[in-house]
């Protein structure tokens, strides 16, 4: 008798508590193997396939796509075939991929079809990369499993579901795929159905009487519209947007940088056109082009090595200011899932070429929401550069528990006074907001002077390079 098995949300690293469906990759009736990836997943910090440790029919998937599921809760239900039904058949059947009917597709690897290592045996697949799954199991094999007929008779079958009346979650009490895709192929709700068979088992008979069952006598069970209960309770009106994944991650941040974080920011407009102009002149050589947001990555850096007390963070369990030895850059990035901060790591010990290298990659990362959270996690300080969105100034929000972050605005034609004469200049404000706790105001302001410095002269940074 195969066994229903529940796997859960596991803890997906970085002690996260939660994660949304983002797109499911299975579905019900599915023939899955060991550490294939069943759902797709949005936590606080990446988008992470998850893959099921248990090879069998997926029975059950709990959560539609944006539901939001804490860790331990339940993911999917798979059943799995038990390996003495299998060497009994004689002839190894690979569930689901042509129904009941059971094609004879893989019969011959009957090693494979009856390790006693499957899925159903062993809970443990090896599978390190979300941080479950590990254990003493040292092979890993597909679990073929097929999708015994109901039995006549009771067993002990772990079928999670009793013959009760169809209930809107769980693992829905139906073993056959054939059985799954016959109620599919008419629109039937196997929830709403009971079965007769072993502790309510839903058998093909079932299914083929509710078929039968419209043109006999009304729906049974006659949906109820929901009533929208318009204004029901006080005053709610406009979309509702939940604070959940990635955006709500940052809602949290945010509201705890501003909560324990006293900070003050400090700005300076400079002039940048002898930054652009050597950057046109960088580029000119030919190779991968050279960005502003590497040139100024590589003078926060720069700077960084002059001012350290800003690459720190705040213990206050201890009451100790941590100055750190590497400088992990973060660097804001907008995207469709909303505003991530990738982190370039070691930008102390990059040249441009190589912070711009790693700077696009993550960028595109980022994008494609592949940003794993590892490449999330670790920053020392964030350069912002807002400038992007065509605006000129801001007051950037800590990234915690960082204690500085640098915004850059656009660069625009302005006017400026040059060398004792009005002129038109590439002009940009930069502003460093800081913890106030790490440092005062003089080293914020020898350090956003030195970047500025940079700016308008670059040949300065070389004196550090």
């Amino acid at each position: 008798m195969p066994k229903v098995l529940e796997f859960k949300l596991p803890d997906l690293g970085e002690g996260l508590t939660e994660a949304e469906i983002v797109r499911w990759l299975v579905a019900v009736g599915d023939v899955v193997a060991v550490d294939q990836p069943v759902v797709e997943v949005e936590t606080a910090k990446a988008m992470v396939e998850v893959p099921c440790p248990y090879g069998g029919v997926v029975t059950a998937r709990f959560g539609e796509e944006g539901t939001e599921l804490p860790v331990g809760a339940p993911l999917l239900t798979v059943a799995v075939g038990a390996p003495q039904e299998r060497e009994g058949a004689g002839v190894s059947k690979d569930a689901g991929s042509s129904g009941d009917t059971g094609s004879s597709r893989g019969a011959g690897s009957s090693k494979d079809a009856g390790s006693a290592e499957d899925a159903a045996a062993s809970e443990h697949s090896g599978n390190v990369l979300v941080g479950y799954g590990t254990g003493t199991a040292t092979t890993r094999r597909r679990a073929r499993v097929r999708p015994a007929a109901p039995a006549p008779t009771a067993s002990p079958a772990t079928v999670a579901v009793a013959a009760a009346p169809a209930t809107a979650t769980g693992p829905v009490p139906v073993i056959s795929p054939l059985v799954r895709r016959l109620a599919r192929e008419h629109g039937l709700d196997l929830r709403e159905l009971r079965g007769t068979g072993p502790e309510g088992l839903i058998l093909r008979v079932d299914v083929e009487s509710a078929v039968r069952a419209p043109a006999e006598a009304p729906t049974p069970a006659a949906r109820v519209a929901p009533t929208p209960a318009a204004g029901t309770s006080g005053a709610r009106t406009g979309e509702r947007i939940a604070l959940k994944g990635i955006r709500g991650a940052v809602a949290d941040k945010l509201s705890r940088s501003r909560t324990e974080i006293p900070d003050a920011t400090c700005w300076v407009d400079a002039d940048a056109t002898e930054l652009m102009a050597a950057r046109a002149a960088m580029n000119a050589v030919g190779g991968p082009k050279v960005s502003v947001l590497a040139l100024l990555a590589r003078i926060c850096a720069a700077a960084l090595a002059r001012f350290p007390e800003l690459n720190a963070t705040v213990d206050m369990a201890a009451r100790e200011i941590v100055r750190l030895p590497e400088v992990h850059l973060g660097f804001a990035a907008q995207t469709e899932r909303g505003l991530v901060v990738p982190v370039v790591r070691d930008a102390h010990g990059r040249n441009v070429d190589s912070l711009g290298a790693e700077l696009a990659r993550l960028t595109e990362a980022a994008r494609t929401g592949t940003l794993t959270p590892a490449e999330l996690t670790g920053g020392t300080f964030t350069l912002n550069n807002y400038g992007v969105f065509g605006v000129d100034g801001s007051t950037p929000i800590i990234n915690h528990p960082e204690a500085a972050m640098l915004g850059v605005g656009r660069i625009i034609p302005k006017p400026w006074v040059y060398e004792g004469e009005l002129a038109v200049r590439l002009v940009v404000q930069l502003s460093l907001t800081f913890d106030h706790r790490v440092c005062d105001g003089g080293t914020a302001g020898g350090f956003l002077r030195y970047v500025a410095d940079c700016v308008e002269h670059p040949a300065v940074l070389l004196r550090t390079l």
